[in-house]
């Protein structure tokens, strides 16, 4: 990374916690007092002494305090423990994963323990302290899990040294931009967008970030508006902002975890003074590459590390130090590779399936079902039924789909969407089942959940 992109005090994941004890604050909560960087490095050391000493390897966090959870994430590396960070903290679903554990470090957003080994951060009250040298990253492992968007959530292992490389990325891309501005989110550290983005980068580049989530979009409106402040956001609140009144000026604003309507890009233009920057990547990926939407056909570009080929399916490919600087990885996503480093993103393979030997692509009809003046957005997913396959419809209506449905019955509209369709789609990929809804429901990371579409049909009444 070049120097003159360098934030005045980055540094590597390596030794962020060793630099001599600066002055600058590490994090603040919601009544705006300083965590200082003293502080943080003393309680990395506390804490890591106290973990030295347990003899379970493999540690899961689970955190709502960002700053116990970076606090723990480091002693964690520098106490040579496999870090484990579940993406879900309820009981049922941190149950499912704790196969994948020993012991479970956590603060109070968990009321239910899912093993029989488990911390809690405030209780580690030792006075001793460890002496901490560099971390030799590709040495550190650390798991994380998908979504769970379409099946059980899925480990991937990751190493710091992966990490690490990333976060040089966003710091040479953006930490001009970003300068000392003060880091606020409405996403989860437990996932690795807001890993990177709300925890580990601010960290390595000297930035305070905030230990609280913005939970509502007056929050994002109303905090702060005398500071220089960038946010780490999801496309789910962006959209939301348009219900509310307010505007408030930030320094850079991301957005990732899902797609992000047009919608949503112009609500932060006009309420947050600019366009997010749109990473796009995944679990498993890192990040991609990133775009500002200014229309939905907008291009991306990839990260400048990245090399990309398209396979025999025109499926994306990617060398890339995020994932392994020596082999190719495959990805799930339908692209157009153009010049300057630039593609489009077309879809996903897994996203298309099939109906009575018809290959159906879900994206496909979820954007014919965009295209009618009537819906906004659209969610489809395959359903069993009667012993076949059919498709059903999640759709947010426009205020023409809402006067149209309200001046006859419900049946006559869906009947209506499906006649439309037909201009488009052949019979089998015409949804058979709809659900109007006011928006389409989202997890924390503003991904959507394959189980929580499938209730909304539970009922019988269509």
């Amino acid at each position: 990374m070049d120097k003159e992109k360098r934030s005045m005090s980055y540094q590597s994941l390596s030794d962020v916690v060793l630099q001599s004890p600066l002055t600058h604050a590490v994090c603040f909560d919601e009544q705006h007092n300083n965590v200082s960087y003293q502080t943080f490095q003393a309680d990395v050391q506390r804490v890591c002494a106290f973990l030295s000493h347990q003899s379970e390897t493999k540690w899961a966090l689970c955190f709502d305090d960002s700053y116990q959870f970076a606090v723990s994430f480091l002693a964690l590396a520098h106490a040579n423990k496999h870090i484990i960070l579940p993406g879900n903290h309820q009981p049922a679903a941190l149950t499912e994963l704790s196969e994948h554990f020993d012991a479970l470090l956590h603060d109070d957003i968990i009321q239910v323990m899912p093993c029989e080994r488990h911390i809690k951060y405030s209780n580690i009250t030792d006075d001793v302290s460890a002496s901490l040298s560099p971390l030799v990253l590709n040495q550190v492992c650390l798991t994380l899990f998908t979504s769970g968007s379409t099946d059980t959530p899925k480990p991937i292992e990751k190493t710091l040294q992966l990490l690490d490389n990333e976060i040089q990325q966003l710091e040479s891309l953006w930490g001009n931009q970003v300068g000392s501005s003060e880091i606020y989110s409405t996403v989860s550290h437990q996932h690795i967008y807001g890993l990177l983005f709300r925890v580990l980068w601010p960290l390595c580049a000297g930035r305070a970030f905030s230990r609280s989530n913005f939970t509502y979009p007056e929050q994002i409106l109303s905090h702060r508006l005398d500071h220089k402040k960038t946010l780490i956001c999801s496309p789910a609140l962006l959209k939301r902002l348009a219900d509310h009144e307010g505007y408030n000026c930030y320094q850079m604003v991301f957005s990732s975890g899902g797609p992000l309507a047009i919608e949503g890009a112009n609500q932060s233009e006009q309420k947050l003074s600019l366009r997010p920057f749109e990473v796009y990547g995944s679990t498993e990926t890192g990040g991609v590459g990133y775009r500002q939407q200014v229309e939905p056909t907008s291009l991306w570009t990839f990260f400048p590390s990245h090399k990309a080929r398209l396979n025999i399916e025109h499926c994306l490919e990617l060398l890339s130090p995020f994932i392994d600087d020596h082999l190719w990885y495959p990805t799930s996503d339908y692209c157009d590779l153009l010049d300057n480093d630039q593609f489009m993103l077309k879809g996903r393979v897994d996203r298309v399936i099939k109906i009575e030997e018809k290959r159906l692509s879900l994206t496909e009809v979820e954007k014919r079902l965009m295209q009618l003046e009537w819906i906004d957005e659209a969610a489809v997913i395959p359903m069993e039924e009667a012993k076949r396959t059919v498709l059903g419809a999640v759709i947010v209506l426009s205020q023409a789909g809402n006067e149209s449905i309200k001046k006859g019955s419900k049946g006559k509209f869906w009947l209506k969407l499906r006649s439309e369709l037909r201009e488009w789609l052949e019979p089998v990929g015409i949804p058979r089942r709809f659900r109007a809804v006011k928006d389409i429901p989202l997890n924390s990371q503003g991904k959507r959940q394959m189980h929580d579409l499938q209730q909304l049909f539970n009922d019988v009444n269509d």
